[in-house]
């Protein structure tokens, strides 16, 4: 963030450092629109919410995995895979050079995850990743967005990128390779997952892919997963006394959780009317695609591993549990390229490049909160944060307790989840707080968006 002498508009509508009266007038009204819009969720997500599918992990399921688990760690955890040989050799080096290869950036990430699903709709887990990465890029590239650079120091606005793009590779690096067994098994008829200690695999998932190799359980492996690339994060990012002293712990981020910020939207398209328009959207055509409606969740506790847990279950009874859910966001997934930008989604509020000389919403723009002029701005991925390499991976297996298998339980889909309006008023709070930061800014100076 750079300062500059005033004279141009700033977030209030007005000339100089701080918004003038009409400015913070119009920001009140907005808020309190806000505040009384979150109660209309309720009933849209009702329309959402029917019809309703079965989705549900039994209680004997659990027991059997903890059993499971516990016969595996009596055994033995699982030994070095180095003296694989022959073909096995050569599958492995493989796979590791695609997880490699994919694992580059947020964009490759999360179009990689659509990629395996569309080939294998089975894997819902692969779906619910793809869009949920899909959220890790729009924050990410909120770090240079509209907002974020006027209220955050320009360390901490690396410090925060990098927690975020840990936290995307590692569950990447993990994941993917799970992924890829699991296709190669498909090509050749027989089960591959006694590979998975070649790739770093907790033993912890071993069990619940050789059930989905004979049961194809869905929901069962979704959950599995969901617990191990939580448990993957802990350990070297959540409890990592780096970035639990300068991100988890300062008042930024403390202050998202009590504005209800840390905000995962899908955004659900309008579902295709029949195979070619939907390889047309695929293809890119514009379709005359508006703002989309929204669906998601507001996660409490980044830090709690209990939570984050049961917001990624939750996440997915809603993606799974609500077919309307479920095929508007395969729309979208399907439609609309991952760029990073929030202008994926809502094209008519977000600009991936706002034109030299306008940096912010005119003032009708900020009054509505959206329109076709003066957007606000939200770049892609490219343009934000080049690549930067992994560090290695970090051996050791995070299971050490075989009860971890009681978090497979209590799957059941939100009853509040249309995210719409609360979405556009976590970008009002956003704003509310560069207004009152540019308020205090000393006499003569203002933060600038450019």
């Amino acid at each position: 963030m750079r300062r500059e002498p005033s004279g141009r508009h700033d977030a209030g509508g007005a000339s100089g450092r701080s918004p003038d009266a009409a400015g913070w007038a119009r920001m009140a009204r907005r808020l309190t629109e806000g505040f009384a819009a979150k109660a209309g969720g309720v009933w849209d997500s009702l329309q959402l919410a029917s019809p309703r599918a079965e989705l549900r992990i039994r209680r004997e399921t659990a027991h059997w995995a903890e059993e499971a688990l516990r016969e595996r760690m009596l055994r033995g955890m699982r030994g070095e895979s180095s003296d694989w040989e022959g073909t096995i050799a050569e599958l492995v080096r493989r796979i590791r050079e695609e997880t490699e290869k994919h694992n580059r950036n947020n964009i490759t990430r999360t179009a990689a995850y659509l990629a395996m699903f569309r080939a294998y709709p089975e894997l819902h887990w692969a779906l619910l990743a793809h869009l949920v990465s899909r959220n890790g890029g729009w924050s990410m590239t909120d770090l240079k967005g509209q907002w974020l650079p006027t209220l955050l120091a320009p360390d901490a606005v690396e410090t925060i990128f990098a927690m975020l793009e840990a936290c995307n590779a590692l569950i990447f690096r993990d994941a993917y390779p799970q992924l890829l067994l699991y296709a190669e098994s498909r090509r050749s008829g027989q089960s591959r997952f006694g590979l998975l200690p070649a790739f770093g695999v907790s033993a912890f998932m071993t069990p619940f892919w050789e059930r989905f190799w004979i049961d194809r359980d869905a929901p069962l492996l979704t959950v599995a997963l969901i617990v191990n690339e939580q448990h993957v994060i802990e350990g070297r990012v959540v409890r990592d006394p780096a970035y639990r002293s300068t991100v988890l712990s300062s008042l930024p981020f403390l202050s998202q959780r009590w504005l209800q910020l840390n905000q995962v939207v899908f955004p659900l398209a309008a579902p295709p009317e029949n195979e070619a328009e939907d390889e047309s959207r695929h293809k890119g055509v514009d379709l005359g695609r508006a703002d989309s409606r929204l669906s998601g969740r507001v996660l409490e506790r980044f830090d709690d591993i209990r939570e984050r847990i049961a917001f990624g279950k939750s996440l997915y009874a809603m993606l799974f549990a609500y077919p309307k859910v479920n095929e508007g966001a395969v729309a979208f997934a399907k439609a609309v390229p991952h760029t990073g930008s929030r202008a994926d989604y809502w094209p008519r509020v977000f600009a991936a490049a706002t034109p030299i000389g306008d940096a912010r919403p005119s003032a009708t723009v900020r009054q509505a909160g959206w329109g076709q002029q003066g957007r606000w701005r939200s770049p892609a991925h490219a343009a934000s944060w080049p690549d930067r390499p992994l560090a290695p991976p970090t051996p050791g297996d995070w299971l050490t307790d075989p009860s971890a298998a009681r978090y497979l339980l209590g799957l059941r889909p939100p009853l509040v989840f249309e995210m719409t309006r609360e979405h556009a008023f976590g970008q009002r709070k956003l704003q509310a707080a560069v207004m009152t930061k540019l308020a205090l800014l000393p006499d003569g100076e203002r933060a600038s968006f450019d």
